[in-house]
């Protein structure tokens, strides 16, 4: 067994976690709790609290190995070694990996500070940087914030890449990064596959990518141990095939030509009026129609059992927006919106689902 610690996030994270990761106690960032235990397995070196955004947070248990695998990926996949700006919560796998990459490439990363993100801010972080290979890890509302700031805007455009990750990414952001000279890779993964493990569609490094019953699966050597204290969830959401680790991310997609395509969540199906509508396909035409911060969650209806509601922070007509989803997914999938207010957000960028779905249904 090894010992497990709290690490509080901050500056001196980086020293425990390279400590971690060449065999110290492992660690956990964030704040202490009754039911943390004080050992974990031998093989765990990190253990990542997830962000909860679609449910009951869970604590990752990740090796060493996994996490330096999945450094070493990216590194290749990027083009190199380079010096990371941190914009991100250092007790959320995004966070910790831009860390993990650092020590890799051996190079301390640059840290934007303040209560929140501004282009100010990463600006100030951009000055310290001492190399000219530069790279950092954003959520897609950090970037569309720097696109609308010329200076940042300028400064990102001299990064060798910029990762996008935490949420779906709305082609126009992209188009608006790519106009701009910003050199955008777009990161899918979670907690459970340290991290993004796959790049603009395709896997990085070692990872394997399969569908099964139209369920998403990541394999590879970045695959989490489990689900610290949760054996029952461990076994649902972890398979061990033919001396491969499999991870159920409950994405549906397809995987064809070596190429990745998400289209959704599983779970975020309901039925309205008797047809089935995926939220995360009205959540997508809403961003392709204007509407790139709206959130759709499922709301009661006592006529309709379930309906989709939509949140943006936008007061534009959705008239034409509806109308694009009801010709591509039919009546039951048309969405109330909500507009007007901002969308809450957890610590780590992602907007806060089970927030807007207990304002909807309370």
């Amino acid at each position: 067994m090894r010992a497990l610690r709290v690490v509080p996030p901050g500056p001196g994270v980086l020293t425990e976690l390279r400590d971690a990761l060449a065999g110290g106690d492992a660690i956990l960032v964030g704040t202490p709790g009754d039911d943390l235990p004080a050992e974990v397995e031998q093989r765990v070196a990190l253990v990542v609290e997830t962000s909860g955004s679609t449910g009951r947070p869970k604590r990752v248990a990740l090796s060493a190995d996994a996490v330096l695998a999945n450094a070493a990926a990216s590194e290749s996949a990027l083009g190199g070694p380079g010096q990371w700006v941190l914009a991100l919560p250092t007790h959320y796998i995004a966070g910790l990996n831009v860390l993990i990459r650092s020590i890799g490439a051996g190079h301390d990363p640059v840290v934007v500070t303040g209560e929140r993100f501004t282009p100010a801010g990463f600006l100030a972080a951009v000055k310290q940087m001492t190399i000219p290979e530069r790279f950092t890890s954003l959520v897609p509302a950090q970037l569309a914030t720097l696109l609308d700031d010329p200076a940042a805007t300028a400064a990102l455009a001299g990064f060798q890449r910029v990762l996008v990750g935490g949420q779906a990414t709305p082609a126009s952001l992209l188009q608006r990064a790519a106009l701009a000279g910003v050199k955008v890779t777009r990161s899918y993964g979670s907690s459970e596959t340290s991290g993004g493990c796959v790049y603009d569609g395709s896997p990085i490094g070692q990872v394997e990518v399969r569908v099964v019953g139209g369920e998403v699966q990541l394999g590879g050597p970045t695959i989490a141990e489990g689900y610290l204290g949760d054996p029952e969830l461990t076994a649902a959401r972890f398979v061990d095939e033919l001396g491969m680790r499999w991870f159920r991310t409950a994405d549906a997609g397809s995987f064809e030509g070596g190429r990745l395509t998400v289209t959704g969540r599983l779970d975020d199906v309901i039925i309205s009026g008797g047809v089935k509508v995926s939220l995360g396909a009205v959540e997508r035409l809403l961003h392709e129609n204007g509407f790139e911060d709206a959130v759709v969650v499922s709301a009661r209806d006592e006529k309709w059992g379930e309906v989709p509601v939509a949140f943006t922070a936008r007061t534009d007509d959705p008239a034409p927006a509806i109308a694009a989803i009801e010709a591509a997914l039919g009546p039951a999938a048309r969405p109330r919106v909500r507009g007007g207010s901002a969308i809450p957000l957890l610590p780590s960028g992602k907007p806060d689902r089970v927030s807007l779905a207990a304002q909807q249904n309370n």
